[in-house]
């Protein structure tokens, strides 16, 4: 049943994405960050799902009559300039031929990560592809916050098998980067009962990350809380509300989850975390001697002997930053530790630009829990290898396009998004339905 409603909803699609490039971008990123078709258990399971959505959407490149263009953000030239040094430090690489095979999955997902940047151009099309990110990881949210309450998060939440958010780690960093998106959606809908839900998701997708037993997802949960404490009115009220939030969702948890918790104040004794950090001094000493790295595929005994001979384990770097400058060099971690800077600087563009019109409002929030989600991963990213993860991409193209949005005068005939969504309720006098009423 599970293959054939995959099927159904695949090839219902593929018509409106042949005729519209924004639809195609919204399938590719379903089953690249959902992977709805690990959860079957048919034909379904192995079928090339991505690689068919990817096919249909460049044609649509072609056939469509869309308007398409590139928006040149500094934040993308850097993200090029990056994508073409990994193409070089891949040919330079300690393995070519192995290196190739991860760099060819990259370059599909910034393939499309350029299509999406040319394609999202109305605000309907930004907020259905945010939409589509929140709906993608709440399910897993949704499904492992209830399975948490049920064990008292004795067992572990775990992604679907065959991608980046296969490990619970990686899940639950990509939980708590799609918290913020959902709280985004929850303050423009103009439905109490989509509010309501996408606040019953939020709370359940944060439980669900708490039960992955990822100590960087708790640390990512904790600076994402201070950074919305720090910028809300009503700090009293929203200390309070995070901290009976926290309290609730720690006293579900089991003895196995608080001494998990515990090791990251004690990490000297914990043997996964010491061997993170000898991943990373070995990643330093390559790029110390490197100035290319070493490519893809360098975590084996051969160059953990060369560089790090003393370490008594050896695994992969578990680090965005470490994992980049063990196999891009400085150069390579520079490029894309400016990607983000850059994605940052264009969310405080939009944020200064949106306040001056009620139109633009809308915008404020967005490139605020867009900032939130960045610093999410990039806190919960100092312990995870999930340097090409599609997420925080998608988190640029949707600042990036919004800016555009911004930019164009768009509001002038768009005052509308994704399912009635209009400025922040909290911002509104009169009934959110009225406020865009000629």
């Amino acid at each position: 049943m599970r293959d054939l409603l995959m099927l159904g909803i695949v090839l219902g699609a593929l018509p409106f994405a042949f005729r519209h490039t924004w639809i195609g971008v919204l399938l590719w990123t379903w089953i690249s960050v959902m992977n709805p078709h690990k959860l079957t258990f048919g034909f379904a399971y192995d079928a090339p799902w991505a690689a068919v959505a990817a096919g249909v959407t460049l044609i649509s490149l072609i056939v469509t009559r869309d308007k398409l263009s590139m928006p040149w953000n500094p934040a993308v030239k850097v993200l090029f300039a990056f994508v073409v040094w990994m193409c070089l430090t891949t040919a330079f690489a300690f393995y070519p031929s192995l290196s190739w095979v991860q760099l060819n999955k990259v370059l599909k997902i910034q393939l499309m990560t350029v299509v999406a940047l040319v394609a999202l151009r109305e605000r309907k099309h930004i907020e259905l592809f945010i939409w589509v990110n929140v709906l993608s990881l709440g399910y897993y949210g949704f499904k492992g916050g209830l399975f948490t309450i049920k064990n008292g998060g004795a067992e572990r939440v775990w992604g679907p098998p065959g991608g980046f958010i296969e490990g619970n780690n990686e899940l639950a960093v990509a939980l708590v980067m799609a918290i913020p998106l959902m709280n985004y959606l929850r303050l423009v809908a103009t439905r109490p009962w989509v509010r309501h839900g996408l606040l019953t998701l939020m709370l359940l997708t944060a439980v669900s990350a708490l039960g992955s037993q990822s100590r960087g997802a708790l640390l990512a949960v904790s600076a994402m809380g201070l950074v919305l404490w720090f910028r809300s009115e009503r700090k009293v009220m929203t200390g309070i509300f995070v901290g009976v939030a926290a309290m609730a969702a720690t006293t579900i948890m089991s003895s196995s989850w608080e001494q998990r918790m515990g090791t990251i104040q004690n990490y000297e004794q914990d043997r996964s975390a010491m061997g993170r950090i000898e991943a990373w001094r070995m990643t330093a000493n390559l790029a110390n001697h490197n100035l290319l790295g070493g490519g893809f595929d360098i975590y084996r005994p051969e160059i953990y002997a060369r560089y790090a001979p003393d370490a008594l384990q050896q695994q992969g770097a578990h680090s965005i930053y470490f994992s980049v400058l063990g196999e891009h060099g400085y150069v390579g971690l520079f490029l894309f530790l400016a990607i983000w800077v850059l994605a940052f600087r264009t969310a405080g563009q939009i944020r200064r630009d949106a306040k001056k019109r009620d139109e633009t409002a809308w915008l404020h929030p967005l490139a605020s829990m867009c900032q939130v989600s960045l610093i999410g991963y990039l806190v919960g990213g100092a312990f995870l290898a999930l340097s090409y993860f599609d997420l925080p991409y998608n988190i640029l193209v949707i600042l990036v396009v919004s800016l555009r949005w911004l930019q164009e005068k768009r509001w002038e005939y768009e005052p509308q998004g994704a399912f009635g969504a209009a400025v922040p309720v909290s911002q509104v006098q009169a009934p959110p339905q009225r406020r865009f009423q000629p």
